[in-house]
């Protein structure tokens, strides 16, 4: 239903641009004239005028459920090869002075690199083997829920914020996982401190209103279930030129490249996604993500705040699981190499340094591993 609404509230716009251009032909044959500001303008230009802001404005002020605004096949962003085929392995990946965070899951045993755990450590939360040392190291993060007993966990690293920023992850869905509800996401929120650091949580089916929050998700959308679990990459995007969705409420508006294939589980995946954020009281925010290093996705126009001083600052690595359409009793995904940088990163290259970046092979899940120490767990948060 969503998508049908996004689709027709486009079609609505198209139509409204096109019966602007009519009357601008219309008026083009009385060649009618009208002060504008002080200047003779005649009608007809005053028409097309209208036209050509009006019709990107009906375009871009939702998302893009069946992939029409997609700008990938002409986007000049970079593809393939990234700063990480400097560091092979991508070891000392993040000593690079484009790197703001990096995490490959080898060096703290608690996840001291992140700041806010969710989920019992131990349980929901492991550092387990590695299947493919020889790109990824020998542990990895794995992501474990239970239906009926908890809606998994994940991970939450806020930093400080950059006008466009890439987030790269390697993932893989087990072959039993089953759909996923909320996946990656990356938040806008009014400060790193105190309260002001989780105004972006929360206010799930509520418009943000610019000076508070946004966020996009790079997720496995399963359309309803009618997609084979997991499903296929979209972003999940909630800012203040989003649409309502047909119960009233305003869930996240999708942005779904067409023509994807179900996502394969089983094996490694480099997933990358970039946000730029707009100025203030212009639409000219972008997104954009990559899976194996191919750009799947670019969509421009985007309004994300009216505030200068709300930024995207939070990260959350997660697999939050819920019965609605998940009925595997347990889902387990495995993320690795979590990179955040001011510029394009790529797919990881193999530590000899030889041939082009590749992703690991498919491997099965491994029996087990070096269990976290458990640690008291922050307060909730919404």
């Amino acid at each position: 239903m969503e998508s049908l609404l996004f689709t027709l509230t486009w079609l609505l716009g198209l139509f409204a641009s096109v019966l602007l251009l009519i009357a601008a032909v219309a008026f083009r044959a009385r060649r009618s004239w009208k002060v504008v500001w002080g200047i003779p303008v005649p009608m007809d230009h005053l028409c097309l005028l209208v036209v050509l802001l009006l019709a990107p404005a009906a375009l871009g002020a939702a998302g893009d459920p069946e992939g029409a605004a997609n700008l990938a096949k002409e986007s000049t962003l970079p593809k393939g090869k990234g700063l990480a085929a400097k560091y092979p392995g991508d070891e000392g990946i993040g000593a690079d002075p484009q790197v703001i965070f990096a995490d490959n899951f080898e060096t703290k045993a608690d996840l001291g690199l992140w700041d806010e755990p969710r989920g019992k450590l131990g349980e929901v939360l492991d550092l387990v083997g590695d299947p493919d040392p020889a790109l990824l190291g020998q542990r990895t993060l794995r992501v474990r829920s239970t239906l009926g007993k908890d809606t998994g966990g994940g991970v939450t690293k806020w930093f400080e914020p950059v006008p466009a920023v890439f987030i790269r992850f390697y993932v893989k869905f087990d072959p039993d996982c089953d759909y996923v509800h909320h996946f990656v996401t990356l938040r806008a929120n009014k400060g790193l401190k105190g309260g002001d650091r989780w105004s972006g949580f929360g206010g799930a089916g509520l418009k943000p209103e610019g000076n508070e929050r946004f966020s996009t998700a790079l997720e496995a959308w399963g359309n309803w279930g009618k997609w084979k679990a997991p499903g296929r990459w979209n972003f999940y995007s909630y800012w203040l030129g989003m649409d309502k969705s047909p119960d009233g409420k305003y869930w996240g508006n999708s942005f779904l490249p067409a023509g994807q294939q179900d996502i394969q589980k089983g094996r490694w995946i480099s997933a990358e996604f970039m946000l730029k954020e707009n100025a203030p009281g212009k639409a000219d925010g972008e997104q954009a993500f990559w899976i194996d290093g191919e750009l799947r996705g670019h969509w421009k126009g985007i309004g994300w705040r009216k505030s200068p001083t709300l930024h995207a600052n939070a990260l959350t690595l997660e697999a939050y699981v819920t019965d609605r359409w998940t009925k595997n009793p347990i889902n387990t995904v495995y993320f690795d190499n979590v990179v955040f940088a001011r510029s394009y990163i790529g797919p990881a290259s193999p530590k000899d340094g030889a041939g082009k970046p590749v992703t690991p092979r498919a491997a099965p899940p491994p029996p087990g591993g070096r269990p976290l120490q458990a640690v008291s767990p922050s307060p909730g948060r919404p």
